[in-house]
This record gives structure tokens, C-alpha cells and sequence, in this order.
């Protein structure tokens, strides 16, 4: 623009018509440093994009990942038990759009004697986020921990390999999530498929209570009240027993029971939605609602992890 500039500078007076040639001169020259200004602003989306290409949705904020809907409309898809074999079935909640491309996916285990039903409200409410979210049941209500994580990773297998959304899924971003014995079977998925991106035990039961081998990035939910699967004897040392060189966090809610992640509850949406977002997706504005740590309060007893995060 300097070059054009010099090139429009009058080097004697000039006539009337030269003083018009100019002035149009200088009138284009400023549309085009506009236009340039106006290419640089368009283009800033897509080079963040560029620098994350997994980042889903617009920028958060904490009413955005309390809310009961994110910003995707979502669909359901139903697999019946009779056309798997691995897992019980189950529903896939999933974005109705496919704008921006594949998704990170969950999948969500029920507890002991539980049924899908139990953690349905986790389904569409993670999937508006930006995930396709199965929740499954599984072969029996009465399969142990072990169990529940080999199904899990059953549930995941269909999703990404036989599923009728496995277009819409990215196989390499993929999570676990239960409650109690299927919070069990979350690290115990994550155990055997170190390549999973993200665990969430939900007051999760399980009697192995040491976990130093695994390497996904894990939360864990426990409850003050739980009389079924203490913190003091299950998600304290779960998170404990993980290694401190892995991005790791435990939360333990206030005035919650072992039973709270079986209806819907902003405190255990926002943090997953966090953690998923910033562990399966990469996407680091997720970070904010993570680190620095949370502080106690209403619904929060305490919250420990290690920040900042580093996968």
C-alpha cells in the first residue's frame, strides 16, 4: 500500500482532472487496505480452526456448559440388543449436523441392577455439546466391573465400525464414562485401550483400587453422602492411585449421594462437558473451567487436580 501511495503522491501541482485521478486513486487504494483488513478478520476463525481442527461449536462460556442444551440440535438412533452381541444395545445420541465435520465419541455404562434409563439424561445433553454419546446397556444388570469396560469398548467398536452415524465420528477421539460399577468399567476400559482420550467414573465402584497404569486423562466423581461405593474407599484412592504425570482430577460433590449422576445435575454436566471438550477434542478454551482448580461451594465439597493441563 506504501507503493501505491508513492506512485499517487503529485510530484508538481497538479490540474483538476489530476487532482480527481488522484483522489480516485486514494479512494481504491482504501477500499483495498479495507478489504484486506475485512480478508484478515474473516480469515481468524479458520486459522484458530487450523490450529485445532477438532474444536466444536462456538466459544464457551459457563452459561453455555451449564445449560441444559448446547448449541447442536441432536438426534437418536436406537440398536437392539438382538443386533449386537458384545454389549446389551443401546441409544446413540448424535448432532444433526454435519457442517462441521466428525465428532469425538462417548460411551456411558449404567450401574449395578441399572439399565440405560438411569443415564440417559447424559445423552443428549453431551451430544448438543459436540459428541455422539451411546448409552448402553449392558448384557446383564448384574455383570461386574470388568465386564462393564469390555462392553464399553464393544460399544465404541460398533459405534465407530458398524454404526449407521459412523460417518459422523472421528475413531481416534474417542471416551468412556459410567456410573458405579460402569464407573468401575470406565477405568477399567481405559486400562485396557490406553488410546482412549478421556475416562469419567461416575461414584464409580470397583475392588481393584489402584489404577497407576493408566494413561488416559481421567475425572473422578465421587459424592460426601455415598454410602454404596464411599469416597473414602473407592474415588479418593482411584484418583490417588493414578500417575501424577497424568492430567487428572477428582471432584467430589456436596450433598450428593451414589445415586446423583442418575438424574440430571449441572455440577457433573458442566465439569464432564470440560473434560471431554478439553481431552477428546483438544480444545483448550475448555481449560478455563478446569484450571485454576474449582473452589468449594454449594455443590462442591472439593476438587483436586493437577493444572495446568498438558495433553
Amino acid at each position: 500500500m506504501q507503493q501505491t501511495s508513492n506512485e499517487t503522491r503529485p510530484t508538481t501541482t497538479a490540474s483538476p482532472g489530476r487532482h480527481r485521478t488522484r483522489s480516485r486513486l486514494l479512494r481504491s487504494g482504501l477500499a483495498a487496505l479495507l478489504a484486506a483488513g475485512g480478508l484478515v478478520a474473516a480469515q481468524s476463525p479458520s486459522a484458530g480452526a487450523a490450529d485445532n481442527p477438532y474444536e466444536r461449536g462456538p466459544a464457551p462460556t459457563v452459561s453455555s456448559i451449564e445449560a441444559s442444551r448446547g448449541h447442536y440440535s441432536v438426534s437418536e438412533a436406537r440398536v437392539s440388543s438382538l443386533s449386537v452381541s458384545d454389549f446389551g444395545g443401546g441409544t446413540i445420541y448424535y448432532p444433526t449436523s454435519t457442517s462441521d465435520g466428525t465428532f469425538g465419541a462417548v460411551a456411558i455404562s449404567p450401574g449395578y441392577t441399572g439399565t440405560q434409563s438411569s443415564i440417559s439424561w447424559l445423552g443428549p445433553r453431551l451430544a448438543s455439546q459436540g459428541f455422539v454419546v451411546f448409552t448402553i446397556d449392558t448384557l446383564t444388570t448384574l455383570d461386574q466391573p470388568a465386564s462393564r469396560g469390555r462392553q464399553l469398548l464393544a460399544a465404541l467398536d460398533y459405534l465407530t465400525e458398524r454404526s449407521s452415524v459412523r460417518g459422523r465420528i472421528d475413531g481416534d477421539r474417542l471416551g468412556v464414562m459410567g456410573h458405579s460399577m460402569g464407573g468401575g468399567g470406565s477405568l477399567e476400559a481405559a486400562k485396557s485401550r490406553p488410546a482412549l482420550q478421556a475416562a469419567i467414573p461416575l461414584t464409580g465402584w470397583n475392588l481393584d483400587k489402584s489404577w497407576p497404569e493408566l494413561r488416559t486423562p481421567t475425572l473422578v466423581v465421587g459424592a460426601d453422602g455415598d454410602t454404596i461405593a464411599p469416597v473414602s474407599s473407592h474415588s479418593e484412592p482411584f484418583y490417588e492411585s493414578l500417575p501424577g504425570s497424568l492430567d487428572k482430577a477428582y471432584l467430589e460433590l456436596n450433598g450428593a449421594s451414589h445415586f446423583t449422576p442418575n438424574t440430571s445435575d449441572t455440577t457433573i454436566a458442566k465439569y464432564s462437558v470440560s473434560w471431554l471438550k478439553r481431552f477428546i477434542d483438544n480444545d483448550v478454551r475448555y481449560e478455563q473451567f478446569l484450571c485454576p482448580l474449582p473452589r468449594p461451594s454449594l455443590t462442591i465439597e472439593e476438587y483436586r487436580g493437577n493444572c495446568p493441563h498438558t495433553s
